[in-house]
């Protein structure tokens, strides 16, 4: 077996290591995580309702929460896949073994089970009834756009979980440490939590952030109306002020003239998000941050190995 390693180039190594990951994936329980995905994103889209690409209000909850259900599955996808098995890289680096083309084989890896978790969320999503917009930004076709979307999310979230994993000794640091980085992803993302200061900037370092950014601008969130406005006046409708109900005579009379959808669709474009600009740019400017996440966190899981002999842990 060392011979094998010693004299096999990085090419062909990288496919060796990918097909031990793909036995893995089978005889391992690996495949555990597709059906954990169906089941995190049919819970997520049932508590989502049939808001989302609605209203501003839904849109912004939605995407959030199917943000959140993409950095879930990249987390929990490779957190656990290099420390496992860091005794086994030691003694085949020393056999041979490539550092570059062992991370370039999960990298492969990781990109199919992103794959696979999208189009699972995707088919979660239809089958919940969501009802898509048909504008499309990029490719002509919404769906393609939002597939694209939410598979850099995943594989973005994926790829950080990767570079955390070769830095830590075991799984049982790792599991610790995961939850600490999902709440600091979801809470600097900038989208239902309002932040100000030096916590606003910290939003730029987030997955989540240029995640909703991305999918609030496919949905063409300013355009939307806001129903929250409208919802809060209406519950002060009997409100008395020396015997007068003012509220109740301005909800009646929008309702009577039938201005309701005007009303809402004004206060829509009172609550703008200058983030979420229905323009081309704006993908490809969250697309390319998602990409440079990805890039630098694979280089840092390489760097993070390549000393690996050093290690005394």
């Amino acid at each position: 077996m060392t011979k094998k390693i010693r004299y096999n180039g990085r090419f062909r190594q990288t496919f060796i290591y990918l097909g031990k990951l793909l036995r893995m994936f089978i005889y391992q329980n690996d495949w555990k995580v597709l059906p954990m995905a169906a089941i995190i994103a049919g819970l997520v889209t049932f508590a989502v309702g049939n808001n989302i690409f609605k209203t501003q209000e839904g849109t912004l909850s939605g995407c959030f929460s199917l943000v959140c259900v993409c950095i879930w599955n990249g987390f929990f996808n490779s957190i656990q896949s290099v420390c496992r098995e860091r005794p086994i890289i030691k003694r085949e680096h020393r056999s041979g073994m490539y550092i570059s083309s062992y991370i370039v084989a999960h990298m492969l890896y990781q990109m199919m089970l992103c794959m696979a978790q999208t189009v699972i969320l995707i088919v979660i999503c239809n089958i919940a009834g969501m009802d898509f917009p048909d504008k499309s930004l990029i490719t002509g076709s919404f769906m393609a756009d939002f597939g694209i979307s939410l598979f850099l999310i995943t594989y973005a979230a994926d790829m950080l979980s990767l570079a955390l994993s070769c830095l830590v000794k075991n799984t049982t640091t790792a599991m610790t440490v995961m939850p600490f980085m999902l709440i600091f992803q979801l809470v600097f993302s900038g989208g239902l939590i309002y932040l100000e200061g030096p916590a606003e900037k910290l939003t730029s370092l987030t997955i989540a952030r240029w995640g909703l950014e991305d999918l609030c601008t496919l949905a063409d969130y300013n355009s939307q109306p806001m129903v929250t406005l409208w919802n809060t006046v209406f519950k002060f409708r009997a409100m008395e002020i020396d015997g007068y109900k003012p509220i109740e005579i301005l909800t009646d009379s929008i309702l009577q003239e039938g201005k309701l959808d005007q009303v809402l669709q004004e206060s829509g474009l009172y609550n703008t998000n200058p983030a979420y600009n229905y323009l081309p740019g704006t993908i490809w400017k969250c697309w390319a941050i998602l990409l440079v996440v990805i890039v630098v966190s694979s280089a840092a899981s390489i760097m993070l190995l390549q000393f690996i002999d050093r290690d005394k842990r």
